[in-house]
C-alpha cells in the first residue's frame, strides 16, 4: 500500500503521512503508530530501543497473531516503518 490516506483512521493519517503499511487497527504508543495485530513484546521492544521510525505494522490479519488465534497459525513479520515510509523486518513470528 503506497497511499497513506488508506490508513484506518484520520488521526493515524495525520500523524503518519509517510507510513505506507496500514492494517485493521491503529494505535499511538509512546509517539509511535502501531498498525494491526502487533505482539505486545514487539511494542515493548520498540519502546525500549526507541528507533527513529514511524512505528510498527503487521499488515493483514495473519492467523496466529494476537487476537487472531488459530489452530493453523502462519508465519508472519512485524515491520518497522522508517520515516521515509520504507520498511524492514523488526521481528519474525
Amino acid at each position: 500500500m503506497s497511499d497513506p490516506s488508506a490508513l484506518g483512521s484520520s488521526a493515524a493519517r495525520r500523524s503518519t503521512s509517510a507510513m505506507t503499511t496500514a492494517a485493521c487497527h491503529t494505535a499511538r504508543v509512546g509517539g509511535y503508530v502501531v498498525e494491526g495485530h502487533v505482539p505486545a513484546a514487539d511494542m515493548q521492544r520498540l519502546l525500549q530501543e526507541k528507533p527513529k521510525a514511524l512505528g510498527l505494522s503487521v499488515p493483514s490479519m495473519p492467523p496466529g497473531s494476537p487476537g487472531m488465534e488459530s489452530s493453523k497459525p502462519i508465519p508472519y513479520q512485524t515491520l518497522l516503518v522508517q520515516p521515509d515510509g520504507s520498511t524492514r523486518v523488526f521481528a519474525q513470528h
